[in-house]
């Protein structure tokens, strides 16, 4: 019972924290022009009343709501081995690439060196992917084609709508007290006073460009490894085996294993990255 709190704890600070990052950035949005990123993510800090401030409490509360949901599933998966059944564990799980999905967007829409670096990658790694690779690039992303609109819809609408279809079962089961949790309102607002979001601007000599903290690591093995592999087929491995990490003990024991060594390997490749 104790373990179920602890996890349900996290769980209800986290989508408290997405509140924050939803609200700040509906007011965000209806100011943001797709048409001209870079212009409009800095247009922001100046033409709307505290812009700086808002532009903060959406970056840092959605930086707050990955984090947070990451320690959620760390709770839940060790406050029991068998809570989930596969088929609706599986369809949980995928709400963990779409929440990086949105995040990952968010940078993008910046236009800044590091939202246009993400951009050109993500790109990249979309058409690397054999028969549906145009079709998926053409959905998500399309930067070259059409620039940050098709990008905006899915930060905006479409993934925030998948992402809502997958996680509703589980969110359905639980409440939460909004007024119970405002430590994480607290920490968002103080962060989002004390440090502005960034925003990277490219500089002449510039030959390498850090992507986002969580893609980092990816960005450095898409120096040595094909894209299809690197972007998609390694990322596609640790997600399955996460999936199996509620099956028989058997099962997942050789999937913590498998997590655990593909973190050791992500982890090496990111520390690589922060030394360019």
């Amino acid at each position: 019972m104790k373990r179920l709190l602890i996890e349900t704890k996290w769980g209800a600070k986290s989508l408290v924290s997405l509140y924050v990052s939803v609200l700040s950035g509906i007011i965000l949005a209806l100011q943001y022009d797709p048409a001209h990123p870079f212009y409009s993510a800095n247009s922001l800090d100046l033409l709307i009343p505290y812009g700086v401030f808002w532009r903060s409490l959406h970056f840092y509360s959605s930086q707050i709501f990955f984090l947070l949901s990451i320690v959620h599933i760390i709770a839940a998966l060790a406050g029991s081995s068998k809570r989930f059944s596969l088929g609706r564990w599986s369809w949980l799980i995928i709400t963990f690439p779409l929440s990086l999905l949105l995040l990952f967007t968010g940078y993008v829409l910046r236009g800044d060196a590091t939202g246009e670096s993400a951009g050109r990658i993500a790109e990249n790694i979309c058409l690397s992917i054999p028969v549906i690779g145009d079709l998926l690039n053409s959905v998500l992303f399309a930067v070259s084609e059409d620039g940050m609109k098709r990008v905006y819809a899915n930060h905006v609408i479409g993934l925030a709508v998948v992402w809502g279809i997958f996680a509703w079962d589980h969110l359905r089961r639980y409440t939460v007290n909004v007024a119970e949790h405002s430590g994480v309102i607290l920490a968002c607002l103080f962060v989002s006073l004390a440090f502005n979001a960034p925003m990277e601007l490219l500089k002449i000599g510039d030959s390498y460009i850090s992507g986002p903290w969580f893609f980092l690591g990816l960005q450095e093995l898409l120096r040595y490894i094909q894209p299809f592999w690197a972007g998609v087929v390694f990322p596609l491995l640790f997600l399955f085996s996460l999936v199996f990490l509620q099956e028989e003990e058997i099962w997942a024991h050789k999937a913590r294993m498998f997590a655990g060594g593909w973190l050791v390997v992500y982890g090496i490749a990111t520390v690589f990255a922060l030394g360019h």
